[in-house]
């Protein structure tokens, strides 16, 4: 699996950690920046090269870091095929794999502890898409991706 990673000054920590975590489970990464903890840096420059991987197929996932994750998980989105779940806790993870087909994750480092990110990233990578009544769901997630 290929994993993108963006994240601005305010998430820069977190990525690195992550980056180190999967890069142990034997994962691909492809750093799509910030790669320093300086500020200031404006997230869309680094989030959205990482959405557009996963959108474009040159990775199978994106996760994304800032101060709240907020802004970061709304650049995601903007990109065309691109299901990005705003990720607090455990269930949160799971549930946005599990019922939606999550492809992206946005988490922030100024809200959670490092324990629970890793935690997060870890069910992110192995929770799959549940399938079933939740297919509709999605394809209609993305035909309202090309309405007004």
């Amino acid at each position: 699996m290929k994993i993108a990673l963006g994240s601005d000054h305010a998430g820069f920590n977190y990525k690195e950690k992550v980056k180190n975590f999967l890069k142990e489970s034997c994962l691909e990464v492809i750093d799509c920046g910030t790669f320093a903890p300086d500020p200031p840096v404006d997230y869309p420059d680094y989030v959205r090269p990482a959405a557009l991987l996963v959108a474009q197929g040159q990775a199978d996932r994106a996760i994304v870091f800032g101060g709240s994750g907020n802004g970061e998980a709304m650049v995601a989105n903007k990109v065309k095929g691109i299901r990005c779940a705003y990720c607090f806790n455990e269930e949160s993870a799971r549930l946005g794999r599990l019922h939606n087909d999550a492809n992206a994750i946005s988490i922030g480092q100024r809200l959670i502890p490092e324990e629970m990110a890793l935690k997060i990233v870890k069910i992110f990578l192995e929770t799959p898409f549940e399938g079933g009544r939740h297919i509709p769901r999605i394809k209609k997630m993305m035909e309202y991706e090309n309405a007004p």
